[in-house]
């Protein structure tokens, strides 16, 4: 892992990068004054390179950090979300700091402008899901000298510090505890990859945890958009119509699973005696299914309010600034849908 610089970049840095002086660089960075295209193209690549944002507190605080905390995720409309919100929130609602939310929608490249421009205000942290970055938003991360937190995953090496679970491991062990009941004819239906790389290795866990046992998934099949209950109906029937052997449907979301779960109650398919099914991320919205689906819980809440007392350690005076990796353990909720008798 490549140190995190503890010490903000500034313009000096830029200037010697770029080999312009620091009055060059302000005008362009400030986008005032005359300055020609290819002095400005230097500058610019030079600022990319190094992760240098501009920090647009005025006079007097220019050396100070504000109290606000810039937590980045890649989306309001997945349910998952607003807890991991909820828990940060929980965590600093009595304190001086104040989370503001950037949305990313999965996007690299709106990961860099959301995260330049809120690194351009100096918050007292940030909290961003995911470790997968692009090098110009890992450049300005690590040379920020604010505290950093990468949140819902542990499955690679973070920047500073992270919370979260390990996702192979989660889809390895629902994996383990679908073929421990016989099931052995699996489809996964799922989110389209690579944009959504936690999705991606559940299905790499899930997969190895299946092979282990001898067992090669039957079908698949990925989509791109919401995580709706129409598109797991639709995409439950066209699976079966495929392969109506299939025994067991393992869902990358409890979404779509809900979706699956509706199709095949309403063609009187026994679950799980015919097949069964899972799902991911344990959404309490689902709670009132005519069927509990078999789920992960994803510790959204834990991981919230863990991040944010890493940020809120790491501003305290007497802190060592040492980073924080956690990973916790989810556990599988059997619900109705996977059978739990079955000893093989």
């Amino acid at each position: 892992m490549t140190p995190r610089n503890k010490r903000p970049l500034t313009l000096r840095d830029v200037s010697e990068a770029s080999g312009v002086s620091e009055m060059t660089v302000s005008r362009v960075l400030r986008k005032r004054g005359d300055v020609s295209e290819t002095t400005k193209k230097r500058v610019l690549a030079a600022a990319k390179e190094l992760g240098y944002v501009p920090n647009q507190i005025a006079g007097s605080l220019a050396s100070q950090r504000v109290n606000l905390v810039a937590v980045i995720i890649p989306s309001l409309s997945n349910m998952v979300f607003p807890e991991v919100l909820t828990g940060i929130n929980q965590v600093l609602e009595n304190t001086q700091l104040q989370p503001v939310v950037g949305v990313t929608d999965y996007m690299p490249e709106k990961e860099e402008r959301v995260l330049y421009e809120m690194l351009s205000w100096r918050p007292s942290g940030v909290i961003l899901a995911g470790l997968e970055h692009s090098d110009a938003a890992r450049a300005m991360m690590r040379n920020s000298g604010i505290p950093v937190v990468e949140i819902m995953d542990t499955d690679g090496l973070p920047i500073d510090s992270m919370v979260g679970i390990s996702h192979r491991r989660a889809g390895l062990e629902m994996a383990q505890a679908i073929q421990r009941q016989g099931y052995k004819n699996i489809g996964f239906v799922g989110t389209k990859m690579p944009l959504d790389h936690r999705a991606r290795k559940r299905f790499e866990g899930f997969t190895e945890g299946l092979a282990k046992a001898g067992i090669e998934i039957r079908d698949r099949d990925f989509y791109s958009g919401g995580s709706a209950l129409a598109k797991g109906r639709e995409m439950t029937q066209s699976m079966l119509e495929r392969n109506p052997d299939l025994d067991f449907l393992y869902f990358s979301n409890d979404m779509i699973g809900a979706g699956g779960l509706l199709y095949l109650l309403d063609q009187g398919i026994d679950v799980p005696g015919q097949i069964g099914l899972a799902g991911f991320n344990d959404v309490e919205l689902l709670q009132g299914l005519p069927r509990k689906l078999a789920t992960m819980d994803a510790c959204r809440l834990e991981i919230g309010r863990a991040a944010a007392q890493i940020i809120l350690d790491r501003n305290a005076e007497d802190t060592d600034d040492k980073p924080v990796l956690q990973t916790m353990s989810p556990t599988i909720s059997y619900g109705d849908t996977l059978r739990r008798d079955r000893r093989v």
